[in-house]
């Protein structure tokens, strides 16, 4: 057996190679997780850990929440509540200069209240809102950057997989983490609006406006269409918020309440029944992978003592808080623009979860910054994720160029948010401090 620090060169270089050559990201954080088990404690420890972590990590009940919010959002996809949704925004904000834009950036957040996926939200949005705005004339780069920017506001306002993540890893609560969300969705929601309404109004050629002109009587009407949206954010965060149940079995409700919307808008068959099914079950299979590939490469972090030497290294270099945060946060978005946002957050909170959290900052709060930093991870070149879906998802011709390029403005966008949620923590934590 190998001493840990050789073992960690070794293990952190197959790492790297694996993710240049393209392996996927739980697999390689699982395969170098296991060779460096093998290296530190022995071939028969080594397997006995391979045997034991991804059954033990995926037998939790908390990690049932993630199929059951993955269901609920394919369920209300089908159910066309993003339709509906978009409608009514347009109704209410198309008059307005971008009106179509920002009527997109309201309807995506709103539906992030349902499908908690950053991907779904930037889809679903591409294939039906990008076809309108390029009939009307919206300049394309606003309109991709648009998409793909409030697609990522699914991140951020509860139910939301990557707070699940960030609360597993972490031992915290899923509900007060879902509930730290609220505020800085609504607020990253209210800035993306703003951004949007102040740049045609300084460059009306970016968004004409639209001659069609909507009744009173007809907006009042299509309010009717955000009622599922409505239900389903009562089931489930009214219910955690109320202490009814557990976000489990709110997530559980979640998905029977949108199922029962699908049937009541008479829009499920047998086959669609089979493709969410299968949808949802490609999608948590893939979370969970990379997820218990996390667990391994801990593992083997733990057993060298790699992780509790680093973290005790850092916190007695006693450094200013803000310091420490500001490390975090160039670590993050460095990762993020070539790592997947679950995988980041795998990698990064066993070592600086106790180091933040150790010089003073709240644990619910640093769960709000984490998935604003994934936020804008899944925006930023050259590996953003949400862009990719935007150009691959596009019934328009669109080149990756466009997309990155519309969507600069909205990063810039979010890192004013993220600088507000920093200086103001108070923003995230006093709905979930009103629960305690």
């Amino acid at each position: 057996m190998l001493d840990p620090a050789t073992t960690s060169y070794i293990v952190l270089a197959l790492l790297a190679v694996l993710l240049v050559i393209g392996t996927h990201i739980g697999v390689a954080l699982g395969l170098a997780g296991i060779l460096g088990m093998y290296l530190t404690i022995g071939p028969d420890a080594a397997w006995a850990q391979l045997a034991m972590v991804p059954f033990a990590t995926t037998n939790s009940f908390m990690l049932a929440v993630i199929p059951l919010f993955i269901l609920m959002g394919s369920f209300a996809t089908q159910a066309n509540l993003t339709t509906d949704l978009y409608r009514t925004a347009y109704a209410w904000l198309g008059r307005l200069p971008g009106g179509l834009a920002i009527a997109t950036t309201f309807a995506s957040a709103a539906f992030g209240a349902a499908s908690g996926s950053t991907v779904v939200n930037a889809a679903v949005f591409t294939r039906m809102a990008l076809p309108e705005m390029t009939r009307l004339g919206y300049d394309k780069r606003l309109s991709a950057g648009c998409i793909a920017a409030s697609g990522t506001l699914a991140a951020l306002i509860p139910p939301s997989i990557l707070m699940v993540i960030y609360a597993i890893i972490t031992e915290q609560s899923i509900g007060k983490i879902m509930l730290a969300g609220l505020v800085p969705g609504l607020l990253t929601a209210i800035v993306f609006m703003g951004g949007i309404y102040v740049r045609v109004k300084l460059n009306p050629s970016l968004a004409p406006m639209p001659k069609e002109v909507i009744s009173w009587g007809e907006r009042w009407k299509s309010l009717y269409g955000v009622w599922g949206i409505g239900v389903l954010f009562l089931l489930v965060i009214g219910g955690i918020y109320a202490g009814l149940f557990t976000p489990t079995y709110a997530g559980a409700i979640g998905a029977f309440g949108a199922l029962l919307i699908v049937i009541l808008k008479r829009r499920l068959t047998g086959k669609s029944m089979l493709e969410i099914i299968k949808d949802t079950g490609i999608t948590s299979t893939t979370i969970f992978i990379i997820i218990i590939g996390g667990m391994l490469f801990a593992r083997f972090l733990t057993y060298t003592g790699v992780i509790n030497d680093l973290s005790a290294y850092l916190i007695s270099l006693e450094l200013a808080p803000y310091t420490y945060l500001l490390c975090f946060i160039v670590v993050f978005l460095i990762l993020g623009m070539f790592i997947e946002s679950i995988a980041i957050m795998v990698m990064t909170l066993p070592v600086m979860y106790p180091v933040l959290t150790g010089v003073g900052y709240d644990p619910i709060w640093l769960g709000i910054i984490s998935v604003k930093l994934a936020e804008i991870s899944l925006c930023t070149p050259p590996v953003g994720l949400n862009v990719y879906v935007v150009r691959s998802a596009s019934p328009v011709p669109l080149t990756l160029e466009n997309v990155f390029s519309g969507v600069m403005p909205f990063v810039v966008m979010d890192f004013l948010v993220l600088a507000v949620l920093i200086f103001f923590p108070q923003l995230s934590l006093f709905i979930p401090n009103m629960m305690s």
